[in-house]
C-alpha cells in the first residue's frame, strides 16, 4: 500500500512539473507575442499623395482610454512608442481644411507596425461644416440664406474682452467699432448698416439658445464682456432676413449665435492656456514740448508762465500695462454623458493709470443621454464676476493734452504738485475713481425627446441674471478744494426664457424635408436705484467704505432715484426646408411676435421669409467643370425692431408743486400738487419693420483650394419709430412717440469674400484671403428737414450739434457749417449757402458721413514643420470723423492763454489769435484706416520626439502682436472711435472727444494639452 501510494505521489509530482513547464513555456511565448513596439505611419494628401505635416493624430484603446496624441512631421510621419502587440487601438486623424478620418479597431502586430498610410481628403470649401441657424443646425451646402460661420481657430487673437472683437474684420458686411481702448469698454456693431433712428443697430446675441437682452448691466462697460472667449466654440452670423426671420421681432439688425464648447466622448483631456500681455500707448497726440510751447506762445504775444520743466503729460498719466490671462478646461465623457468645465482669470491693466479690469469666469456644460438615446439633456452654466476700476478719463486726458508742459508733475514731497494757475492731471487721478462690480449668471437646461423616428420635441429654459454696484467717488481736498462726494448705483437685470418646439426630419434618396414649429416666451426686468451724498471730512476713510460720514444729505443735491422696467415677448414660429436631389433647396419661415412695448391695437407683428438655392455644381453638365461647388441662392424676408423705451404707448403724468402747475385753494400761499400730462397714450404704435432681399453665389474651385461668396443685398427699414413734437401746439404733452409715415432707411451693398489655400511637396502650407463690402445708406421721405444728433462738448460749444438725419443722405451724416478759410483779420469764414448774407444754421451742409462706404479685410497664414505665422489686416474707407477734442482745445486762442496745443493748431498762419472755433467742417477729418489687427507667430512642439507624449499631448508657444501698425490720415488717438453724444436718444456717429486711447500690445502665450 505504501509502495503504491509512493508511486502515485511520485506520478502526481511529475505531472505537476510537466504542467508548470507547459505554463512557463506558454507565458514565455505570450511574453514574446505581447512585447512593446513602436507604431509608425504616414499621412498623405489624397490625389497627389503629398506628405501632410501638422496633422493631429490621437490613439487610444478601443474603449477610449489611455489616449495619446502626436503631430506629423515635415515628411507626414508620426509615431507612438511603447505600444503592445496583439492589442486593438483606435486612431483619429484631423487637420484644418481636411475631412477627419478614423482607423478603428486596429490590431497591432509586428508585421503591420510600420504599414499605416492614411490619405486625407480636402474639404470642398468645408461643405460638410455644421452651421448653427437658430433652433437647429444644418450643413453649409444646404444653406439658402446669407450666413457666415467662424470656428475658434479662425478668431482674432490678442487681448479679447468681448465676443464681437473675435469677429472684427472676419465677416463681410459687419462693421465693429471699438469705441474706446479702455479695458471692458463698449463696442458698436452693425450688420449691413444701421436701420433705425431711436431703435439702435445692435444685433441680437444668442448664447447656447438663450437670446440676450441688449440692456447694459451697469456703468459704461460692454454687457458682453461676461463671456470668456476661450469657452467659445463657434460664432454664426445671420445677415439677411431669410436667415434672421426665425427671430422675428429682434432680427432686424442681424443675429449672432454663440455656441460654447462641449465635451467629447473619450478619456478626459485637460488644457491650460496662459498669456502675458505688455501694452503701451499706441499713438500719443503730437502736442508741443516745453521749449516749443514757450517759443510758439511767445510768437502770439501771450503771457506764458515758464516753470522750466519739459513734461510729457501724456506719458505721466499713462503706463506700460500688463495683462495676465489664465484658463484651465477639462472635457471628456462616455457615449452616454459628456462634460466640459472651465475656469478663467484675466487681470488687465489699462494703459491709463487708475484703470483696470479683473474678470473671473466659470463654465460647466453637460450632455446626458437616457432611455436608449431617445432622451438627451443639455445643461449649460456660466458664472462671471467682473471688477472694473476707472479714473475720470475725460478730465485726465483733457488735462494731459492741454497742461503747460513747463510745469513739473511732482513736488519735492513726491506728491502731485498743485499749481495755483494751472492744472495737474495727476490731481484728478488722486481724487477721483469709479468702481464697478458685476456678477452675472447665465444658465440653461434643454431636454429633448425623440417621440418617433425623425420627430423630436425640445424644451429650452434659460435664465440670465446680472447684478452690479457702481460707486463714483471724489475725495475731499483742500487744494484744489473739493467737498467730497459719493454716488452709488445698484442695477439688476433679469432675463427668463422658455421655449417649446417640435422638429421633424425625413430623408429619402431624392428628397429631404424638415419642419419646425414652436412657442417662445421671454420676460425681461431691468431695475436701478441710486443715491448720493456730499461733504465728507478729510480722513483716511474713503467715502466708498463709509457713506455715513457724509454731512450733506438733503434732497436738493442728493435726491435718490431709480426705475424699473418689465417687458414681455410672446412668439410663435415655424420653419420648413426642402431639398430635391441635393441640388434644389428651399426654406420658408414665419414668426409671429407679441411685445408688451406696443399698443393694444398692434400688439403682434408678422415676419415671414422665403429663400431658395440651386446647387449648380451637382448638375450633370457641371461634372467636368473646375467647380467643386457652385450654388446660387436668393431670399426675401421681413424682420422687426422693438428696441424702444418701455411704456411709451401708455399715458404718463406727473404731480409737482409749483406756480405753473397748481394754485392755492385756500387763498393763501399753500400750493397743492398739480398734475400734468407728460405723455399721451398711443395704442397704435407698432413694430419698426425691415425688409431685405439677398442674392448670393457660393463657389469653390480646384478641389476647394479657392472658395468664396458674393452677395448683393438691399435692406429697407420703414414704419420708423421716433419721438416727435406734436403739430398741434394745444396738446398737453411736449412730445409723443409714433411710426413716421413713409420715412425709410435704405441700406444697399455688395459683399465679396475670397479664400485660397495650398500646400507644396516640401510640407509648406499657406493660405490667404479677405473680404470687402461696398455699402450705401440713405434716409428717404423724412418729414423733417433735419433730426439733430451728436452734441458737441467743450468750452463755448454747448448746445452745438454735429450729426443730422437728413433726406437723401446717410445716417451719421455730419451737418455742419462749411469752413472756407480766414478773412483778412484772421477770423474764420463760412460759406453762405442760402445767400442771405448772414451765417446761421440755415447755412449748414451735409458734409459726409461717419458710416464707412467700404469695409475690407485681408489675411494670410503659412506653416512649415512646427512653425506657423498668420497676419490679419482690417480697414474702412469713405467715412469721416469729427475731432471734437481739437475743436474744443487746439487753436491759437487757447495757446495764447497758456493752454497747450498740437502742431496742427498752428498750421494756418493767417489765423488770428482772437479767432474762436465754432463747430464746423474745419475739424471734420478723413476717418479711413488700415490696421494690422494681429500678427501671430507660433510653434508646436513635437511631444513624441521629446518623449513626453504619454503625459502631454500638445504644447504650443506663441507671440502675438495686436494693433502693431495703423495707416491713417487722422491725427487723433485713433480713427476707430465713437464717443456717444446722442440727443434725446438719437444715435450719434463718428465723434471723437477725449476718448480713451488704444494700446499697442505684445502677448506671449503658452498652451498645453494633457
Amino acid at each position: 500500500m505504501m509502495k503504491t501510494l509512493s508511486r502515485s505521489v511520485r506520478t502526481g509530482l511529475w505531472r505537476s512539473y510537466l504542467m508548470l513547464f507547459a505554463v512557463a513555456c506558454c507565458m514565455q511565448a505570450n511574453a514574446a507575442a505581447l512585447r512593446e513596439i513602436t507604431l509608425t505611419g504616414k499621412v498623405l494628401t489624397e490625389g497627389n499623395s503629398e506628405p501632410l505635416p501638422g496633422v493631429t493624430v490621437v490613439i487610444s484603446d478601443v474603449n477610449g482610454g489611455n489616449k495619446q496624441g502626436a503631430t506629423t512631421d515635415e515628411a507626414g510621419a508620426f509615431s507612438f512608442a511603447n505600444l503592445q502587440t496583439e492589442t486593438r487601438y483606435n486612431l483619429e486623424f484631423s487637420y484644418i481644411g481636411f475631412e477627419k478620418q478614423s482607423l478603428n479597431n486596429f490590431l497591432l502586430t509586428e508585421a503591420n507596425a510600420s504599414s499605416i498610410e492614411i490619405k486625407l481628403k480636402e474639404t470642398a470649401a468645408n461643405l460638410g461644416e455644421v452651421v448653427v441657424v437658430g433652433y437647429g443646425t444644418t450643413v453649409k451646402k444646404d444653406i439658402t440664406g446669407s450666413v457666415k460661420s467662424l470656428k475658434s481657430a479662425e478668431f482674432n487673437q490678442g487681448i479679447i474682452n468681448s465676443p464681437e472683437q473675435l469677429l472684427q474684420g472676419k465677416v463681410s458686411g459687419v462693421n465693429i467699432t471699438s469705441a474706446t481702448g479702455e479695458p471692458g469698454g463698449k463696442s458698436s456693431i452693425t450688420i449691413r448698416g444701421p436701420g433705425g433712428v431711436r431703435t439702435g443697430s445692435t444685433p441680437l446675441f444668442v448664447v447656447d439658445g438663450l437670446a440676450l437682452d441688449n440692456s447694459g448691466t451697469g456703468g459704461d462697460t460692454n454687457p458682453l464682456n461676461f463671456l470668456n472667449p476661450q469657452d467659445i466654440e463657434s460664432m454664426d452670423v445671420l445677415k439677411d432676413a431669410s436667415a434672421t426671420a426665425i427671430y422675428g421681432a429682434r432680427g432686424a439688425n442681424g443675429v449672432i449665435l454663440i455656441t460654447t464648447k462641449k465635451g467629447k466622448t473619450g478619456q478626459a483631456s485637460v488644457t491650460y492656456s496662459g498669456t502675458l500681455g505688455i501694452s503701451t500707448l499706441a499713438r500719443p497726440l503730437n502736442v508741443l514740448s516745453g521749449p516749443d510751447f514757450i517759443s510758439e506762445a511767445g510768437k502770439l504775444g501771450g503771457t506764458i508762465i515758464n516753470k522750466g520743466a519739459d513734461t510729457d503729460w501724456q506719458k505721466e498719466i499713462s503706463r506700460t500695462a500688463t495683462t495676465h490671462n489664465h484658463n484651465v478646461s477639462i472635457g471628456g465623457g462616455t457615449d452616454k454623458m459628456t462634460y466640459y468645465g472651465s475656469f478663467g482669470a484675466q487681470k488687465q491693466q489699462g494703459i491709463l493709470k487708475g484703470s483696470q479690469q479683473d474678470r473671473y469666469t466659470g463654465r460647466i456644460n453637460l450632455t446626458q443621454k437616457l432611455l436608449n438615446d431617445r432622451v438627451s439633456l443639455d445643461i449649460n452654466l456660466n458664472a462671471t464676476n467682473t471688477q472694473n476700476k476707472k479714473p475720470n478719463v475725460q478730465s485726465m486726458i483733457g488735462g494731459a493734452v492741454t497742461a503747460n508742459p513747463t510745469y513739473a508733475p511732482y513736488g519735492e514731497d513726491g506728491l502731485p504738485f498743485q499749481y495755483e494757475d494751472g492744472t495737474n492731471p495727476l490731481i484728478s487721478l488722486k481724487l477721483y475713481k469709479e468702481l464697478l462690480s458685476t456678477n452675472r449668471v447665465l444658465a440653461s437646461i434643454s431636454p429633448s425627446v425623440t417621440i418617433i423616428k425623425g420627430l423630436v420635441y425640445k424644451l429650452n429654459f434659460g435664465l440670465d441674471h446680472a447684478t452690479s454696484v457702481q460707486d463714483k467717488q471724489t475725495l475731499p481736498n483742500t487744494v484744489p478744494y473739493e467737498i467730497g462726494r459719493l454716488e452709488n448705483w445698484s442695477n439688476k437685470n433679469s432675463n427668463r426664457l422658455i421655449e417649446n418646439y417640435l422638429t421633424y426630419t425625413t430623408n429619402t434618396k431624392n428628397h429631404s424635408f424638415s419642419a419646425l414649429v414652436g412657442h417662445s416666451y421671454q420676460h425681461l426686468l431691468v431695475q436701478q436705484r441710486n443715491f448720493s451724498i456730499n461733504k465728507f471730512p478729510i480722513s483716511d476713510i474713503e467715502p466708498i467704505y463709509n457713506p455715513g460720514l457724509g454731512q450733506e444729505i438733503d434732497l436738493v443735491l442728493n435726491q435718490p432715484g431709480g426705475f424699473a422696467r418689465i417687458n414681455e415677448l410672446q412668439s410663435f414660429f415655424g420653419r420648413a426646408t426642402y431639398g430635391f436631389k441635393d441640388r434644389y433647396l428651399a426654406t420658408a419661415t414665419l414668426r409671429v411676435d407679441g411685445s408688451s412695448k406696443f399698443g393694444a391695437n398692434n400688439k403682434y407683428g408678422y415676419f415671414p421669409s422665403f429663400s431658395v438655392g440651386w446647387r449648380i455644381s451637382e448638375e450633370a453638365f457641371m461634372k467636368s467643370s473646375p467647380f467643386s461647388d457652385l450654388k446660387l441662392r436668393a431670399g426675401w424676408g421681413s424682420t422687426g425692431n422693438q428696441e424702444i423705451p418701455s411704456k411709451i404707448t401708455q399715458a404718463r403724468f406727473t404731480s409737482v408743486v409749483s406756480g405753473t402747475t397748481s394754485y392755492p385753494l385756500d387763498g393763501g400761499d399753500t400750493y397743492p400738487a398739480g398734475t400734468t400730462y407728460t405723455r399721451l397714450a398711443n395704442p397704435n404704435i407698432q413694430w419698426e419693420v425691415s425688409r431685405q432681399t439677398d442674392i448670393g453665389l457660393d463657389f469653390a474651385l480646384f478641389k476647394g483650394a479657392l472658395s468664396g461668396e458674393i452677395d448683393y443685398f438691399s435692406k429697407t427699414s420703414q414704419k420708423i419709430l421716433l419721438e416727435v413734437i406734436p403739430a398741434d401746439p394745444v396738446q398737453p404733452a411736449g412730445t409723443f412717440w409714433t411710426n413716421v409715415p413713409d420715412m425709410k432707411i435704405v441700406n444697399q451693398g455688395l459683399e465679396i469674400d475670397l479664400n485660397y489655400r495650398n500646400s507644396t511637396e516640401s510640407g509648406l502650407r499657406y493660405g490667404f484671403g479677405g473680404n470687402i463690402t461696398f455699402m450705401k445708406n440713405n434716409v428717404t421721405n423724412s418729414p423733417y428737414s433735419v433730426i439733430p444728433s451728436g452734441s458737441a462738448q467743450g468750452s463755448g460749444l454747448t448746445s452745438a450739434t454735429i450729426n443730422g438725419y437728413i433726406n437723401n443722405e446717410p445716417i451719421g451724416t455730419f451737418f455742419l457749417k462749411e469752413h472756407i478759410g480766414f478773412d483778412d483779420k484772421g477770423i474764420s469764414q463760412f460759406r453762405d449757402v442760402d445767400g442771405d448774407g448772414i451765417i446761421s444754421d440755415k447755412d449748414r451742409i451735409a458734409a459726409g458721413t461717419a458710416i464707412p462706404t467700404r469695409m475690407y479685410n485681408f489675411n494670410g497664414n503659412v506653416s512649415f514643420k512646427g512653425f506657423d505665422l498668420s497676419a490679419n489686416f482690417n480697414g474702412v474707407a469713405g467715412n469721416n470723423v469729427y475731432d471734437n477734442t481739437a475743436n474744443s482745445n487746439f487753436y491759437k486762442l487757447k495757446l495764447s492763454k497758456g493752454v497747450n496745443v498740437t502742431r496742427e493748431a498752428l498750421n494756418d498762419a493767417g489765423e488770428s489769435v482772437n479767432n474762436s472755433a465754432p463747430v464746423s467742417t474745419r475739424y471734420l477729418k478723413n476717418g479711413a484706416y488700415l490696421r494690422l489687427n494681429n500678427l501671430v507667430l507660433g510653434y508646436n512642439l513635437n511631444t513624441t520626439k521629446l518623449g513626453i507624449n504619454k503625459w502631454v499631448q500638445t504644447v504650443r508657444l506663441s507671440v502675438t502682436g495686436q494693433n502693431l501698425f495703423l495707416w491713417t490720415k487722422y491725427d487723433g488717438y485713433d480713427p476707430e472711435v465713437n464717443n456717444d453724444r446722442q440727443i434725446n436718444g438719437i444715435t450719434s456717429y463718428g465723434i471723437d472727444y477725449l476718448s480713451y486711447p488704444k494700446a499697442k500690445t505684445v502677448l506671449f502665450g503658452l498652451n498645453v494639452g494633457f
